[in-house]
C-alpha cells in the first residue's frame, strides 16, 4: 500500500508541476498588448488598490514568485519581473492577489500564516521519524504511526487552508487585470486563466498527497490494529 501511495502521489505531483511549467512556457511566448512588464503591472495593481507599503523586488529562479506578508515584499522571478508576456502579467497579478488578501484581512490567509511554523515542524517530523523508527528502533510501531498521523494531519490542514488562499488570489488577479485594462482581449484572458488554473492544481495535488499519507497512518489506529 505505501508503495502505491508513494508512486501515485509522486506521479500526481509531477503531472501538476508539468502542467504549470508547460502553461507558463507557452504563455511566456505571448506578448501582452498592454506592453507592461510584470513588475509594472504589479505596481499598478498595488497603487490602484491603495497599497503603498509593499515593495516589488526581483528574485532569482523560475516560478519562485511569492508574496511575503511578514516583510510586505512581493518577489517576482526574473522572467516575470522584467517579462512583458501574458504569463508574466498573470503571475504578477496572482501575487498581488495575496497582497490584496493581506490588506483586507482575508481570514484563510491569516490562518495559513499562523500555521507556517507548525507546518515546518510537522514536515521535519514526517521526514525524520520513519528514519528513527527504521534504523534506531527507539519508537514502537503504534507510537510511530500516531506521531506520523499527527504530522501528516497538520500538513494536510495547512494544505487545505492553502486551497482557498491560492484560488481566491487567482480570482482576484483575473478580475483586477481586466478592470485595469492590463489584459485587453479574450485571448490574453484565456491565457491568464489557463495558466493560473494549472498553478492551482499543484496545491490540490499537495493536499491529496498529504491526505493520502494522513489516512494511511490514521486508519490502522482507528481500527485497533497496527502495521509492524
Amino acid at each position: 500500500m505505501i508503495t502505491l501511495i508513494i508512486l501515485g502521489t509522486f506521479a500526481l505531483g509531477l503531472i501538476a508541476s508539468w502542467r504549470v511549467r508547460s502553461n507558463f512556457n507557452r504563455f511566456s511566448q505571448v506578448p501582452a498588448s498592454s506592453g507592461l512588464s510584470g513588475a509594472e503591472a504589479a505596481q499598478l495593481i498595488l497603487r490602484s488598490n491603495g497599497i503603498t507599503d509593499v515593495e516589488v523586488v526581483p528574485v532569482a529562479g523560475t516560478l519562485t514568485d511569492h508574496y511575503d506578508p511578514t516583510h510586505k515584499r512581493l518577489a517576482l522571478s526574473e522572467m516575470v519581473y522584467g517579462g512583458h508576456s501574458v504569463a508574466a502579467l498573470g503571475v504578477a497579478a496572482h501575487e498581488c492577489g495575496h497582497a490584496l488578501q493581506h490588506q483586507r484581512a482575508y481570514a484563510p490567509l491569516h490562518a495559513r500564516m499562523a500555521l507556517v511554523k507548525t507546518q515546518g515542524i510537522a514536515t521535519q517530523m514526517v521526514f525524520w521519524l520513519p528514519l528513527l523508527g527504521m534504523f534506531f528502533q527507539i519508537i514502537t510501531p503504534s507510537s510511530l504511526f500516531f506521531l506520523l498521523a499527527v504530522g501528516w494531519g497538520l500538513i494536510m490542514l495547512f494544505n487545505l487552508i492553502t486551497l482557498p488562499v491560492e484560488f481566491d488570489a487567482s480570482r482576484r488577479a483575473e478580475s483586477v487585470l481586466s478592470q485595469l485594462g492590463v489584459i485587453r482581449n479574450d485571448e490574453e484572458g484565456r491565457g491568464v486563466h489557463s495558466m493560473l488554473q494549472a498553478a492551482g492544481w499543484t496545491y490540490v495535488a499537495a493536499f491529496i498527497t498529504s491526505l493520502a499519507y494522513f489516512l494511511y497512518y490514521l486508519l490502522p489506529l482507528l481500527g485497533g490494529g497496527r502495521r509492524e
